[in-house]
Parts: structure tokens; C-alpha cells; sequence
């Protein structure tokens, strides 16, 4: 790859450009710098690990580990969720957006689930 040109971090579109002292995504507005992007390099990738330490993704089907109360209702212990969707941002500490039967749409932590 050429000095005209990177790869952005976030969005990985080839046609980052250098502006000044900072690179842009003309596809998702994402700047950077070469130092920030090399400080980020030398972080572990943050990882989202159930119950069991086993590495979740999105689209997974998990099952919840312990009975969690959820509005007037309660999910048992065992129910199996289907279609899992990691979210980059937490919602209130909650990893996953899922949806269960009889409960619709929910939010729920990688420690209280684990992979099927």
C-alpha cells in the first residue's frame, strides 16, 4: 500500500487519505493517526467470552446459564437463544441483542450465557 493511501481501521475501505496530521475514511468519516492506530495495536482485541471463556460471534446460538428476571417474567435457566448479535457498543454493560420466545427483544451479558 502506498503513502496516499490506508486502510481504515474501523470500516477496513482501502481509501483512507492523508488530511494534515490525520488519516480519513471517505466511506465512514473514521480518522486516525499513525501513532493512535499503533497505540491501538498493542492492545489485546477486546473479546467477547461466555460463561466458559469460549469465544462468542455474532449469529451463535447460546443457551442462558441462570434464571434472569426480565420485566414481570423470568427466563429460565436452559432456554436456548437463537441468532445471537454482538453489539461494539454496550447497552447499559449488556454485550448481546437477541430475541427470545415469549419475551421478545432482549439485551444480555456474555457472562450469563454460554456457547451451544
Amino acid at each position: 500500500m502506498s503513502d496516499d493511501s490506508k486502510t481504515c481501521p474501523k470500516c477496513t475501505s482501502p481509501y483512507g487519505y492523508k488530511d494534515q496530521s490525520l488519516w480519513v475514511c471517505p466511506e465512514c468519516s473514521h480518522e486516525w493517526s499513525d501513532e493512535a492506530l499503533a497505540s491501538e495495536e498493542a492492545k489485546p482485541v477486546e473479546k467477547f467470552l461466555d460463561a466458559n471463556g469460549v469465544q462468542l460471534q455474532s449469529g451463535d446460538t447460546v443457551r442462558v446459564v441462570k434464571d434472569l428476571k426480565v420485566g414481570g417474567s423470568t427466563i429460565k435457566s436452559g432456554t436456548k437463544v437463537k441468532g445471537i448479535r454482538l453489539l461494539d457498543e454496550p447497552v447499559n454493560d449488556h454485550d448481546i441483542s437477541c430475541k427470545i420466545d415469549g419475551h421478545g427483544s432482549v439485551y444480555l451479558k456474555c457472562s450469563v450465557v454460554r456457547k451451544d
